[in-house]
Parts: structure tokens; sequence; C-alpha cells
């Protein structure tokens, strides 16, 4: 039985080729297939300028400097996420105000984001957990009226979308990963879908060095600039997986349904044995299929849970511990039980496979391992 592992991508054989016209060209840093990426993903998003970036870390910071944020500031985002979403705030000179999440959702819970707003307050970063976005029509209800900044911490939402329109092609400031496992790649990368041409222009010197070359050979640098720009070899593999995120998205869904179907078979009554997603079909892009184990009515830890796993040659994930107790939060007064929805889902989560090649007999497999552990490990 081979490995199955919680996340693969699917290349295929036109974009190894593609990636390898790209290396014989010789120009292999940012370039025409760039361009071309970004012309695409515009057109995605329903013509709002876009830039690529080489993660969707630096979109973040370059987000948070188009607002004109640093020392003194404050920014309301999730303790569920990757680390990335509140560690830029942080390098930015501002501070990260978490508001627990809704436990039902697992995103930021909105109807809390009213009483954490302070004079301080400059913006917002909601995350969509999983690729279950955030209720927009809410979330802008709030910003809008208090003249804050929305960045759209879409990392993991890709082809998801609210309301009939897709994430990105609505909103303020929208920052999306291409990391290896989300559900289009460009090896590591990113974008930033930007309101405006002034914006997007601001956001390319943000991206290399602030740098902006004359006609005439010679340049100038007016703002202090990183170093984040995409490949060329990145772009061409992004051209492609574009072309496919739709298709990827629905087989996802597809396998979302299964494992579904396949936890109300097992044991009578799955939900008490583990926390199921929201059963969202319509809005996310089921980035990843999360249940919450109760390790407080089990024998084992998470640890034994995942190691049990492997043993049957299953690949799981943790996404994600609560970002406020670990240390480097901790030395800014955070503590547990400051948010206890997100302490206790970050201690029970187990992100299970789901990836587009996976086989229906692979959900099969996962179910019944995750049901097996289970019922020999209760207390």
């Amino acid at each position: 039985m081979s490995f199955l592992p919680f996340t693969r991508p699917t290349i295929d054989e036109e974009t190894i080729a593609g990636v390898a016209d790209v290396l014989r060209s010789g120009w292999i840093t940012s370039g025409p297939q760039v361009k071309a990426f970004e012309a695409a993903l515009s057109e995605y998003f329903g013509g709002r300028p876009v830039r690529a970036f080489n993660s969707g870390t630096a979109t973040l910071e370059v987000a948070l400097a188009l607002c004109g944020i640093g020392a003194g500031d404050e920014v309301i985002t999730t303790p569920l996420s990757w680390v990335a979403t509140a560690n830029v705030i942080l390098r930015a000179g501002a501070r990260p105000v978490f508001v627990d999440v809704d436990p039902v959702t697992r995103n930021i819970d909105l109807h809390r984001i009213e009483a954490a707003i302070t004079p301080r307050t400059r913006a917002v970063m909601p995350v969509d957990l999983a690729g279950l976005p955030v209720d927009r029509d809410r979330l802008y209800a709030i910003a809008r009226p208090r003249g804050l900044r929305v960045i759209e911490d879409a990392a993991q939402s890709m082809g998801a979308s609210w309301g009939g329109r897709r994430i990105g092609s609505m909103g303020d400031l929208v920052s999306i990963s291409f990391h290896a496992n989300k559900n289009m790649t460009t090896g590591e990368g990113g974008c930033l879908v930007l309101n405006d041409t002034d914006e997007a222009a601001l956001a390319e010197k943000h991206r290399l060095q602030g740098v902006v070359r004359d006609a005439d050979g010679g340049m100038d640098v007016d703002v202090l600039g990183g170093k984040f720009n995409l490949t060329d070899i990145a772009a061409r593999i992004g051209i492609d997986q574009l072309k496919r995120i739709d298709a990827f998205n629905a087989r996802r869904r597809e396998l979302a349904r299964r494992y579904f179907e396949r936890f109300a078979e097992m044991n009578g009554q799955p939900e008490w044995e583990c926390g199921l997603p929201p059963a969202d079909f319509g809005n996310g892009n089921w980035h990843m299929f999360q249940i919450n184990v109760p390790f407080d009515r089990l024998r084992i830890g998470r640890g034994d849970f995942i190691r049990a796993m492997q043993e049957r040659e299953i690949g799981v994930g943790v996404h994600y511990p609560a970002i406020h107790l670990f240390t480097a939060y901790r030395r800014l007064g955070f503590k547990a039980g400051d948010f206890p929805h997100a302490e206790r889902i970050g201690r029970e989560t187990v992100t299970l496979p789901l990836f587009p090649a996976m086989q229906s007999a692979d959900v099969d497999r996962v179910c019944a391992a995750v049901c097996d552990i289970i019922a020999k490990n209760r207390k």
C-alpha cells in the first residue's frame, strides 16, 4: 500500500515542458512569463490589477505597507491561522489584535470585531481558513463606515466565492498564496489583488527595492522596498495551474462530499467522534478537510494519533495551533484562556488528505483509519 500524503500538487507534462522552455530561453527571473501570469490573474479576478510575488507572506507585508501601517497601529486578525498572518503585522511595527473565532466556521468571529476596535485600529485582516470565506458582506459593513482598510488573507481561498462572486474580484486588498500545498501552485509564490493602477505601481516598488527605471537607463528609489519578485520559472507553472483551478476545486468538492458521506456511515454518530468542518459547497474551495478530534475523551494525544495514521501509510497535518500561545506572542502578554475557541480547535485539529489526484477509495481508507483509531482508544 503506497503512502498517502495529506496533499500533493498536480503538475502535468505540459507544465513541465513549459518550464523547460523557460529554462532554455535564458530568461528565468521576472520577465515575460510573470507579465503573462499577472494578466491572466487580472482577467480571472474581473480586470482588477494584480501583482505576483515570491510568497503569500510577501503579499501581506506589501499590503500593510500600502496601507501605511506602522509603529503604534493596530490590526485586527484571527489567532487561528498560519503564523505569518500575525508575524507580518509585528514586522511592520504594528500590533496584532486577536479576535476569537466562530466555533462553527473556525473563521474570525465578525460579531466580536467591533468590540476590539480602538482609536489605533487601522485595518482588519481576516483569514479564510481551509478555503471557507469569511462573510464579506458583514466584514465590509464593519470596516468601511469606520474607514478601516481590509487586507483579506485569502491565502487558502483561491477559486472560492462569496455571494456568487470570486474572492479577489471584489473588496479591498486581497492576498493569495501559491505555495506548494495550495489549490494551485507556483512552487512558492503569491499574488496581491489591488484597487487601481496607482496602488499597483506602488506595489511594484515595494516588490523590488523601490526601484523605478527611466527610459534613458537611469533609476531612482523613493520607497524602501524588499526583494519579493516572482521568477519566470514559477510564473510558467502558475499560468497552467490557473487554467485548471476550477477543475481542481471541483474535484476537491467531490472528495469532500465523500468524506461527509463516509463519516456519516461509520459508527452511527461521527459528529460525536470528531468535529467536522461546515458542509459549505457553495462558497468554499475545500483547500483542506479538517476534523477536530476530541483527544480529551481518548487515551492518546495528537502525536500518537498522527503516528497511528502514519503506521497505516496515511499522512495528516496540523493547521493550526493558536498563534497567541507561541513564545513570541506570550512575550507580548497573550496567554492561555484569551481565545478559548481558537485554543480548543488548535488543540484538536487534524488535517486529512485532500488533493485532486486522490481517488474515492483513498477517502474511504482515511475515514476507516480515523474511526478505527478512535474506537480503539476511547477512555
